[in-house]
């Protein structure tokens, strides 16, 4: 969330910022926080005078008592009584207010970077770069629903039976590609410099909290309600977790993980062509990639994990392009995101594969993940940064329709050392 410095010091700013993410009502509910900070400011200082007043009057009634002045002292003694009864109501003033600023806190998204361009939709982001091999299909090529019933890849009414809409079965060298997928991308994260985490897959509120799906997200997680647990939509929740309430020495910065995991999202109200074979799925195997780092050098370390998923990208020579998200289409926690998108030549659109965010000092806040200035020995906030690397969905989806030729499916070369094989026929 927000820093209180950074609203109370850079009011007109922060919300010139939310505007831009087009958040409603941004000057009432910035004006608001001010209030709530301010009567919880003043409520402080009058229960520290009481506090101060109950320790001094305390003080003196053993002298008066010492003295003979049993009545000064019974009377000294009431007004202390007094006094603790007005501050526990102070103290019950202050808390509420805390409380009522942390939840609002909770409902204001981060504020974007001015690099951010203006916007409402994804139809306002901005194309940075476009790469990658250019794809001649066969006449009527199929799109990779089709050749998944052809090649017996993906069972996607099995999935139905077993658990509903949205949930597919691998099988075959289908499953085979998956898994080949997921290794590839686990093996050049680990050459990168990351280290392999392998965290749970469902997680507690705190930890929903601490990285803002929650309580902005909450409708598109499934909740275990028993045990109020929650199914992760992305690695990011658990393993940025791992820093919740954490003090990291300046040397270890930066942090660098990646975790392979399944994902689910309720993805509610998704229906139509858009959605149709492993273009929106409620279960989905994802790589990601996550960043803990100082402030001075997050920009480096966004710069090296968008250059890390264009690579992975031109390995499995597909059709890419970069796109830097406007104000309207970034997520509630980003200050700045790219996302990755491929082509797909059978459909005849882009399917998003990735999003690279930096999230600054937000989730650091929300997280208490700080770090130890070397030099001033002082704590600072750290940012935060995570990214697919990659999604696997619209990957194998893109993989199988641009690859497609009259003897069967062609496996890009950088993934037939993990698959096994060079085509699927």
């Amino acid at each position: 969330m927000l820093t209180l410095k950074l609203i109370t010091e850079k009011t007109d700013e922060v919300i010139k910022g939310l505007e831009k993410k087009h958040f409603a009502n941004a000057k009432e509910t910035v004006a608001e926080v001010v209030a709530l900070n301010d009567k919880r400011r003043s409520t402080q200082a009058l229960l520290d005078g009481n506090l101060a007043e109950v320790n001094s009057i305390s003080k003196s009634i053993g002298m008066l008592m010492k003295e003979g002045k049993k009545d000064e002292a019974e009377q000294a003694k009431a007004r202390v009584a007094e006094i603790k009864e007005t501050c526990k109501t102070l103290q019950a003033e202050m808390d509420k207010a805390a409380e009522d600023m942390r939840n609002l806190l909770y409902t204001i998204p981060n504020v974007p970077y001015d690099s951010v361009p203006e916007g409402l939709t994804a139809d306002d982001n901005v194309v940075e770069k476009m790469g990658g091999m250019e794809t001649k299909l066969p006449e009527n090529a199929l799109p990779h629903w089709e050749l998944a019933k052809k090649y017996d890849l993906i069972d996607f009414d099995l999935g139905v039976k077993i658990t509903g809409a949205g949930f597919p079965v691998y099988k075959g060298k289908g499953a085979r590609l998956q898994r080949a997928l997921i290794n590839f991308f686990l093996d050049e994260a680990r050459d990168a410099g990351y280290t392999e985490i392998m965290p749970p897959t469902v997680v507690n509120a705190a930890s929903g909290y601490g990285t803002g799906q929650l309580p902005d997200k909450e409708a598109q997680m499934y909740h275990c309600e028993l045990d109020d647990l929650y199914l992760i939509p992305t690695a990011e929740v658990p393993v940025t977790n791992i820093y919740r309430d954490v003090i990291l020495d300046e040397k270890e910065l930066p942090v660098k993980n990646c975790a392979y995991t399944q994902c689910f999202r309720r993805e509610a109200g998704s229906y139509g062509k858009d959605v149709r074979g492993l273009n929106r799925l409620h279960e989905f195997s994802k790589v990601e990639l996550v960043r803990i780092d100082k402030p001075e050098h997050s920009a480096q370390s966004h710069k090296e994990m968008l250059d890390h998923v264009e690579g992975l990208l031109q390995k499995l020579e597909l059709p890419y392009r970069i796109l830097r998200l406007c104000g309207g289409d970034m997520s509630f926690t980003a200050a700045l995101c790219f996302d990755f998108e491929v082509y797909s030549e059978a459909q005849k659109r882009w399917l998003e594969v990735s999003s690279v965010s930096n999230f600054d000092t937000y989730q650091a806040n929300r997280l208490k993940c700080r770090y130890r200035n070397a030099e001033t020995k002082k704590t600072e906030l750290c940012h935060t940064l995570n990214g697919s690397a990659l999604a696997l969905p619209r990957i194998v989806a893109a993989l199988l329709e641009n690859n497609q030729t009259p003897e069967g499916i062609r496996i890009p070369k950088a993934l037939v050392p993990y698959c096994g094989f060079d085509l699927i026929d």
